[in-house]
């Protein structure tokens, strides 16, 4: 896992890897299964990230990564923590198991707050690996393994451990802090959490609110009945204009509105992603109706 920043280093911000985040969530469902996704309803508390100076460093650290393996629900597999002097965060080797050796720098010798983060990627890749859960590219593959991270519900730490002030510029993984946010807020939503009593980072907490709001836009597309007066008269015209194969899948906040019409017969048919997994849906343009997603089994109310 990569370590961003250091005094003065840039920190990326905003959404530029959002398709690949979405394409994420719904390789989730698709793998796990919506029931599979709810087996994940509790997330790691900040008692079981906890790791302080007062802590034996080989035991502490053994007690931790123990709580993100039971945390990702993988109880028969084993981490060997071992510290060195090294660029990355941290970093795993992937084998067989059950046995796993992870190797974190040094820095976490003293600086143990964040060991937790560094932890939760490196064990969630063990998690994808036994999955068999991997994306093609190396970028697309670790973005992958954040988001999995924080929707199973241990990867907030990930968006604890960035700090951006005066004096310090850090963030670990390869999604911004406000995409961070945004899967939190896409998991706390599912399972109705309130994550933000758990932040220590003022940074973190702000970028989880930019998030949120992120999220809770993918809430009001049409032809999702949510939507404002100023989208639904967006789409009410592109409806009249009929099927618009230039639409495409939204791929970001600035990509358009997600939703395509495609001739059916006389009629007309819309496809848009759902809110909750992505998956994209196909209804009849008739007006009001409840459809329930096929993959993730979420009801949603719609005006077609």
């Amino acid at each position: 896992m990569t370590q961003n920043g250091g005094p003065g280093g840039p920190i990326e911000h905003g959404f530029p890897h959002l398709t690949t985040v979405r394409a994420s969530i719904t390789a989730l469902f698709r793998c796990l299964s919506a029931e599979g996704i709810r087996a994940y309803a509790t997330s790691v508390t900040p008692a079981d990230a906890a790791f302080d100076a007062a802590d034996d460093l080989h035991l502490g650290a053994q007690r931790v990564a123990s709580a993100m393996v039971r945390a990702l629900r993988l109880p028969d597999a084993r981490m060997v923590v071992a510290f060195r002097p090294m660029e990355q965060a941290a970093t795993v080797e992937l084998a067989a198991g059950p046995e796993y050796f992870v190797e974190v720098s040094d820095r976490f010798r003293t600086h143990r707050r964040d060991l937790a983060a560094a932890l939760s990627h490196e064990v969630t890749h063990v998690l994808l690996h036994r999955l068999g859960l991997r994306f093609p590219g190396t970028e697309e593959n670790e973005i992958l393994t954040d988001t999995a991270a924080v929707y199973l519900g241990a990867g907030w730490l990930l968006l604890d451990a960035y700090r951006e002030d005066a004096l310090t510029h850090q963030k670990f993984g390869y999604l911004t802090p406000e995409e961070f946010g945004y899967v939190l807020a896409r998991r706390a939503a599912l399972f109705g959490e309130d994550p933000s009593t758990w932040f220590t980072s003022p940074q973190a907490y702000e970028a989880y609110v930019r998030g949120r709001a992120q999220a809770e836009r993918d809430l009001r597309r049409p032809p999702l009945a949510a939507a404002g007066p100023l989208a639904r008269r967006r789409y009410a015209k592109a409806r009249r204009t009929g099927p618009t194969p230039a639409e495409g899948p939204a791929k970001g906040p600035a990509d358009g509105p997600g939703y395509r019409f495609e001739a059916d017969g006389p009629g007309l048919r819309v496809s848009f992603p759902c809110p909750v997994c992505g998956q994209r849906l196909r209804l009849p343009v008739r007006g009001r109706l409840r459809a329930r997603c096929g993959l993730c089994r979420t009801v949603l109310d719609c005006e077609t």
